[in-house]
């Protein structure tokens, strides 16, 4: 009987570890990817001069300081079959963009009209994904909120699934004052 109930605790014990072992394997894990960033503004959003978003995770509007907890809005290309709308980036996705030194989460879609595909945005720049992240600017005029967009836009590399330990400058992007940093070893 007590090598029956052994036998029984060593069985529940290996599968509780296949189990967690499992979960450990299908969990999705950060990874590096190289994407051409832009931003957009208060100003530049469809409608201007709003803080709209297409599809909303974790704020009504467009917003965030970039904390693992407040991300930055993120607008992802997305395109239209068969009057379905597909996001290329699942909305939810959590990014950590070093040179910002800011975490963002995908919440909007970049790109509109009748074939959002047929836009940079979903196509992507030189083979690159395309990420457009929100610099708010509703508090500044249009040109700083321009020029700041212009700083932060070229080929970068992000943290796509980031774990929550990265450093962090916090701030709405151009109320912060568009700091960009040097790319850091992660």
């Amino acid at each position: 009987m007590i090598e029956g109930l052994v036998r029984k605790r060593k069985y529940l014990i290996l599968g509780f570890l296949l189990m967690a072992l499992g979960v450990f394997i299908w969990m999705p894990k950060e990874r590096r990817m190289t994407v051409f960033l832009t931003g957009y503004s208060y100003w530049d959003n469809t409608p201007p001069q709003s803080a709209i978003i297409g599809r909303p995770v974790l704020h009504e509007t467009a917003g965030g300081i970039g904390t693992y907890e407040d991300p930055v809005t993120l607008a992802v290309g997305w395109r239209i079959y068969f009057n379905q709308h597909f996001e290329d980036i699942a909305p939810g996705t959590r990014f950590y963009i070093p040179r910002l030194r800011k975490y963002a989460l995908v919440e909007d879609l970049c790109g509109d009209g009748a074939k959002p595909q047929n836009g940079p945005c979903h196509t992507g720049w030189e083979g690159y994904t395309w990420l457009d992240i929100y610099v708010d600017g509703s508090t500044q005029d249009t040109r700083t909120s321009d020029l700041c967009m212009e700083r932060i836009t070229g080929i970068q590399v992000v943290i796509i699934n980031p774990r929550k330990e990265y450093r962090v400058a916090p701030g709405p992007i151009v109320e912060a004052g568009c700091k960009v940093f040097e790319a850091q070893h992660i």
